[in-house]
């Protein structure tokens, strides 16, 4: 393998592995739970793919690649998915989307 592509695939890796942090510490710091979920489903989604995307990229033209873009696929279609069914789910069971759960909301 090339030193670019072994660069441009360890990037890919440590940046969707930042942004899984990311989204691990906007799921504790953010004030509701319509916020939590945005930040659990996108930022995570997005570092799932960039870890994919360089573990592609370190696979080469093999099967391998092929699989894990095929996880790739999956992961795009089921966390959208399973963030709107949670969300119809909140909403049905009366969770308040506008409610930030600070002093504010407590007057």
């Amino acid at each position: 393998m090339s030193a670019v592509a072994d660069a441009i695939s360890w990037a890919c890796i440590v940046a969707g592995g930042l942004f899984c942090i990311i989204g691990g510490v906007g799921l504790v710091r953010m004030p509701s739970f319509f916020t939590r979920m945005h930040a659990a489903s996108l930022i995570d989604t997005l570092g799932a793919g960039l870890i994919l995307l360089g573990l592609v990229i370190q696979a080469g033209f093999t099967l391998v690649a092929v699989k894990l873009a095929m996880i790739g696929v999956l992961l795009l279609f089921a966390s959208p998915t399973a963030t709107h069914a949670l969300a119809k789910a909140a909403l049905a069971r009366g969770v308040d989307p506008l409610d930030t759960g600070g002093e504010s909301s407590k007057r």
